[in-house]
């Protein structure tokens, strides 16, 4: 059930305003017929995070049709003109670039980078949020950026390194599957991380767009021999704190505007 300032949203009217097969819609579909209540602020508070769930959809399929491979932390590699390689094999934007030049250019070289599931995690809610916001309050909002994982993340953006169990999980969520057989030379493989693209459809760097079936296969592919543990999805999620998100974007237009 979705609730906008204390009242039940008129569901059929508003997500006509998308197009069937929509992300927005798969989503709204979801928040409606769920046993939680969802409840937001405003219409526009609600109506940002759809857009934002959109485009982390949208940066993760750029990412899979992108020529960024997959390397452990070790081998990891990226943009020196942008980008200053840490000993443990992140990625830290250089002092004197603008942010958004530093994450549109892993789209634009992205045969340059390489590096593990997690980091492009980070990378696809970067370019996402790119998207959504103006480069001018990108920038102010992160000035400073580390890719790595979620011991490095942006404060913002904090909330998308704890996994929680959910009533409901929907597209944009990062999802993550457990590999507890993996064959100890190749740790890399002893998860995957993922984004919910829909539909039952997931993107993890290194194995690319599939089911759960597929990811699931493949990470069995390195489990130990003989082993007798399948790799599973968690039955969690993480996600973005999208209203708070939402509160700096509508301040920041509303500022802008006077």
């Amino acid at each position: 059930m979705i609730i906008i300032s204390n009242n039940t949203l008129e569901i059929d009217f508003f997500k006509n305003q998308y197009k069937n097969n929509d992300i927005e819609r798969d989503t709204i579909n979801i928040l409606n017929l769920s046993k939680e209540q969802y409840e937001y602020n405003s219409l526009d508070q609600l109506q940002f995070e759809l857009k934002v769930r959109k485009n982390i959809v949208v940066a993760a399929k750029k990412l899979n049709e992108s020529d960024m491979s997959f390397s452990t932390f070790r081998k990891s590699t990226c943009n020196v003109d942008y980008w200053e390689r840490s000993k443990n094999g992140g990625f830290i934007l250089k002092k004197g670039i603008t942010p958004s030049v530093a994450i549109e250019d892993i789209s634009i070289n992205s045969s340059k980078y390489s590096t593990e599931c997690a980091t492009a995690i980070i990378i696809i809610y970067y370019q996402a949020l790119l998207n959504v916001f103006a480069e001018k309050l990108f920038n102010q909002l992160f000035p400073k950026i580390h890719l790595m994982n979620w011991h490095y993340i942006d404060d913002l953006l904090e909330d998308a390194g704890y996994l929680e169990k959910r009533n409901d999980y929907l597209p944009g969520d990062r999802r993550y599957f457990n590999n507890p057989d993996v064959n100890p030379v190749k740790p890399e493989w002893q998860g995957e991380n993922v984004i919910d693209l829909g539909y039952g459809s997931y993107f993890g760097h290194g194995i690319g767009i599939g089911n759960a079936d597929k990811i699931i296969s493949e990470l069995n592919e390195f489990r130990i021999k003989e082993a007798k543990t399948s790799a599973y999805i968690i039955d969690s999620a993480a996600r973005l704190d999208f209203k708070a998100l939402a509160d700096i974007y509508f301040k920041f237009l509303s500022s802008s505007s006077n």
